[in-house]
């Protein structure tokens, strides 16, 4: 068990028609999960290294919970201490459903609901 310092919403972007037929995005969290936040580098001298890996700051390390299936690093985001982060991998090392490692992009606090 890891445990944690830190708790994180995980959120899914979700979109429905308003009167006029636009699309209206909206965040719903799906799961809380608490677990660690740390800095990570994206300075890698390796170009063949992941990309998504490469452009994430931060790494959020958290116990294993069951992720809904529409869950991916296009429709999701993370919301820890009001900060926003876009969500760039959910890693489930060696698929043992031991714990995620959370490949996290800042991108601000601004909006953060």
């Amino acid at each position: 068990m890891i445990g944690g310092n830190i708790v994180a919403e995980l959120q899914l972007k979700s979109s429905v028609k308003n009167e006029i037929g636009e699309n209206i995005s909206s965040w719903d969290t799906i799961h809380e999960v608490k677990g660690f936040l740390d800095l990570s580098s994206g300075d890698s001298n390796y170009s063949n290294y992941n990309a998504k890996i490469q452009e994430s700051t931060h790494v959020f390390i958290c116990d294993y919970v069951e992720l809904d299936k529409e869950v991916n690093s296009e429709n999701s985001r993370m919301i820890i201490d009001g900060y926003i982060y876009d969500v760039m991998l959910i890693d489930n090392p060696m698929n043992m459903n031991k714990h995620f490692e959370i490949y996290l992009k800042y991108v601000g606090g601004q909006n953060a609901k």
